[in-house]
């Protein structure tokens, strides 16, 4: 792999950061590649592959599509939580640069929860948004914005070459900018520092990413039998909302889900569109917005029967149809909010996902 040569722009000091992950939930890395700068110029380079977090290391053919980074390919790689030590003495106290960093301190976040690690406290600028604000291009995907900087992305998914096209960008801006300071560079476009807080011991309230992971943990566990790719969830992107179809007329009356006006709020572990069929099999009418009719609201997001105690304290209950659903009731409309699992008790044996046991069952 030939050594990138950026312009020397003294004072120029970062590391540069890239994951792969092996399935749709962001705390699932499988392979890290990470670029020291000092004074502009390349100083370092750190790339490993890895098995993700033990429960969470399930590969989806999707992620292996793009990547090529396979579970028999990691078989004999330490775990992220085995590897983290190494990862942050690369680091050290640098600020980090990456595309999309609010993604990479996700990874960072999510893996460190479900690792039960300690977070150092991280801190991250995002080359993707100072790529936004100086190049001129229709796309400012990481090969565009890398050309852009001069640097040939030979390959991209490569976690490595991925980190470096992320340090060529920065570098190239410096330069044309006459600017040798990371933090006056990036803040000269109005571009803030994002940043993972430090922690010791079990957290007060982990992130939204893996209270989801975690309500369906048993697909992304290796361990457990007979998951299909389409039963796999992909927690990175917003669900669709999917059609609202008519209650079954022939629906069981004594089903609890019979009669109710259902809305669902924040990703589930099963497509939004699925749970809303499941209802209205059910005898249920689902809808997009939270109406006078609704009686019943459904919260993702990995939210706990806990977490619905504390309503508006808690992030994921600052929803739009949450409040909404709060402010009705507070009002006098009689209307129940259940979380996901509270869905799956009220739906019973018609839940399409394997129960968490099987993992305990997989792994005898």
């Amino acid at each position: 792999m030939a050594d990138l040569r950026p312009p020397r722009v003294k004072g120029l000091n970062f590391t540069a950061v890239d994951f792969e992950t092996a399935n749709g939930f962001r705390g699932s890395p499988c392979a890290i590649g990470m670029v020291r700068v000092r004074d502009g110029n390349v100083d370092e380079l750190f790339f490993k592959r890895m098995r993700p977090p033990e429960g969470f290391d399930r590969f989806d053919p999707r992620n292996v599509h793009i990547h090529g980074i396979t579970a028999e390919r990691v078989a004999q790689q330490p775990r992220f939580g085995e590897l983290f030590a190494d990862i942050a003495d690369f680091i050290g106290s640098d600020t980090l640069i990456a595309h999309n960093a609010g993604f990479d301190l996700e990874v960072f976040e999510s893996a460190l929860e479900v690792s039960g690690l300690d977070s150092p406290g991280l801190r991250a600028l995002c080359s993707l948004r100072l790529a936004r604000a100086v190049y001129q291009l229709d796309s400012h995907a990481l090969p565009r914005s890398a050309a852009a900087a001069g640097f040939h992305l030979k390959h991209h998914h490569h976690a490595l070459w991925d980190a470096r096209a992320a340090a060529a960008i920065v570098v190239d801006i410096a330069e044309r900018e006459r600017q040798k300071q990371l933090h006056p560079l990036f803040a000269a476009h109005g571009i803030e520092l994002e940043e993972l807080q430090s922690w010791s011991g079990p957290r007060d309230y982990e992130s939204r990413a893996t209270r989801q992971a975690r309500g369906c943990a048993a697909l992304l566990d290796a361990r457990t039998p007979d998951v299909t790719e389409d039963m796999l969830p992909d927690l990175m992107r917003w669900q669709d909302e999917g059609r609202n179809l008519p209650a079954n007329p022939q629906a069981d009356p004594s089903h609890p889900l019979c009669g109710e006006h259902i809305v669902f709020s924040g990703n589930l572990a099963v497509p939004r569109a699925d749970a809303k069929a499941l209802a209205a099999e059910h005898g249920a009418t689902t809808a997009s917005k939270v109406t006078s009719a609704t009686t019943l609201l459904v919260v993702g997001d990995g939210v706990s029967s806990q977490d619905l105690q504390a309503e508006r304290t808690v992030p994921p209950l600052r929803a739009r149809k949450v409040v909404e659903a709060l402010d009705r009731r507070s009002q006098g409309q009689q209307l129940r909010l259940v979380t996901e699992d509270g869905f799956r008790q009220l739906l019973g044996d018609a839940w399409p996902l394997p129960d968490s046991s099987a993992v305990s069952a997989a792994a005898e």
